[in-house]
């Protein structure tokens, strides 16, 4: 198993913040960065194989993560036009990394609770992160269910729809059918969408099914307004 973590995104929400680093090197406690937190809890769990994406301060986000000094193998994949694409263009360029391993793929902005990678890790069944107890968010993804099958993923649903956050675990049979709609979207140059538009074409061939955090910590941070509430809850937790 691999995990993808996508970072080639200028994070521009986060005004000045994000002015000499990448988003994911944002503190969000005394000891830890996004992206630290997420390696630390990655490589306790056992996995050993990290695919990420970089574009935005490539080059210092490398660095960062091998000063890390963690039990990890890094494969960087850059997004040469990352100002230009989406994150559907970053998993293209990391394809031939991605190929034939089931994967745990997530946003490298996304904060959450060591249980909640736990219990992505030990699910059977190929899963996305949402809530059922968080009210529906009016810009960020929402997915639409049918039973606790992931029926749609994006921004602009509300009816049948769930919070979701991007935490996905897929198992290689399933993710191969992504990713080569991911491809074919990319090839005919539609790549300025998220990467869930090309899943919503074979949402009925790639089976992703619910896991519900409820109110458990599984946040991005696209703000400063979101860094403050995410760095209170991450102070607040007893890990």
């Amino acid at each position: 198993m691999k995990v993808v973590i996508l970072n080639s995104g200028m994070g521009c929400r986060m005004g000045d913040i994000t002015q000499t680093h990448p988003k994911c090197m944002t503190e969000i406690s005394d000891s830890d960065t996004i992206l630290s937190r997420q390696l630390k809890i990655i490589a306790e769990a056992g996995i050993k194989e990290v695919v990420m994406t970089t574009g935005y301060f490539d080059k210092i986000l490398v660095d960062y993560c091998h000063s890390l000094n963690l039990p990890l193998e890094y494969t960087f994949a850059l997004n040469p036009i990352y100002d230009k694409t989406n994150y559907i263009y970053s998993l293209y360029c990391a394809k031939e990394a991605l190929a034939d391993d089931d994967i745990i793929m997530m946003h490298g902005d996304l904060v959450f609770e060591r249980e909640v990678f736990k219990r992505v890790v030990e699910s059977e069944t190929n899963c996305m992160t949402v809530s059922s107890t968080l009210p529906l968010p009016e810009k960020d993804f929402k997915a639409v269910v049918s039973g606790n099958r992931i029926e749609k993923v994006g921004i602009e649903f509300f009816d049948s729809a769930v919070a979701a956050q991007p935490l996905y675990k897929l198992c290689a049979k399933d993710w191969k059918v992504w990713m080569d709609e991911i491809i074919a979207f990319c090839e005919n140059d539609n790549r300025k969408c998220y990467a869930e538009n090309a899943f919503n074409q074979v949402s009925s061939e790639c089976a992703i099914y619910t896991l519900d955090v409820k109110n458990a910590l599984c946040n991005e941070i696209d703000t400063p307004e979101d860094l403050g509430v995410v760095s209170a809850m991450v102070a607040n937790l007893s890990e």
